[in-house]
């Protein structure tokens, strides 16, 4: 087994997008090559409605496939072809754009005006750029879970792992998107196929992702006393960017640590990127955006 180096750590940054969202962005536009085929990873936790609520209204996609995981709160969504439905806590919904869609999302909180989520851009291969638009929404009961003899708990979205296989199926992307959580102090191995762009998105609790030199601390979610382990501001989170490598290890801090793990095939191809749309040249970005003028946006009903 070869362990895979740290690349980078990574610390979220404040956007706003939509109509007034504030949300926490790990990475995205100018940063494919190290992700590919992954585009853009955001994290929309919120205790403040007032920071979410606008939502995103009615806006176009062409090009990619989006994975909206939610935690908390809940999020509505509609499109142009006539899908409709709610995401509540523990849920998935991918959607797969294709040729183009038209689509919003409205966040809403819980009882305690809590909104937490994550939204994942996976770009699809020039031959299925133009593919037919199509939803897959999962309801939690559905995402299986495996636990280990040391407590490790792993929620599979996507893909296989530790025998339990995730109930999305057929992305391009071929990836892996687990919600691993680590008991307190334990130490953990875990697998990704070494052809893969991997990456590790910490939040909640602690803990150091080793490579063969240093361990690479991340975040805490509280305050601690000066002479502990490095703590970044409550606001922004971790993303680990993994080198090529067959496994990765994690520390658990003394809260334990829960993250996602996402690793994917590179597509290895050139990418044309404007807003929501994703493309392989800038022809076919300008006849994507001459198509939303002119009302022909839209390929299938």
């Amino acid at each position: 087994m070869s362990l895979r180096p740290v690349k980078q750590v990574l610390q979220t940054k404040s956007v706003m997008e939509g109509a007034g969202v504030r949300l926490q962005r790990a990475f995205g536009f100018g940063k494919t090559k190290e992700f590919d085929p992954f585009l853009l990873f955001d994290d929309f936790r919120n205790d403040n409605p007032s920071d979410y609520l606008a939502g995103f209204p009615w806006h176009p996609h062409r090009g990619i496939e989006t994975i909206t995981y939610v935690l908390a709160g809940s999020v509505e969504h509609q499109d142009s072809l006539g899908n409709k439905g709610l995401m509540t806590g523990g849920d998935v919904q991918w959607m797969t754009a294709g040729s183009g869609i038209l689509h919003q999302e409205m966040p809403r909180g819980d009882e305690a005006g809590r909104m937490h989520g994550f939204q994942l851009w996976a770009n699809l291969p020039a031959s299925l750029k133009m593919t037919e638009p199509r939803y897959q929404d999962i309801p939690s009961k559905e995402i299986p879970e495996a636990t280990d003899d040391d407590g490790t708990r792993v929620r599979v979205i996507c893909g296989e792992f530790w025998g339990q296989k995730g109930p999305v199926e057929g992305v391009a992307a071929d990836p892996n998107y687990l919600d691993i959580s680590v008991m307190p102090g334990k130490k953990k191995r875990l697998k990704v196929e070494t052809t893969r762009n991997a990456f590790a998105y910490v939040f909640a609790g602690s803990g150091t992702f080793r490579d063969a030199s240093d361990p690479q601390a991340v975040l805490t979610e509280r305050a601690a006393a000066p002479q502990a382990a490095p703590v970044y501001d409550v606001a922004n989170h971790s993303l680990v960017l993994f080198d090529r490598g067959d496994e990765v290890v994690v520390q658990a801090g003394e809260e334990g640590i829960r993250f996602l793990l996402v690793s994917g095939k590179p597509l290895e191809e050139p990418v044309a990127w404007y807003g929501p749309i994703v493309m392989n040249t800038q022809e076919e970005l300008q006849q994507a955006m001459a198509e939303l003028r002119d009302g022909s946006f839209i390929k299938h009903n």
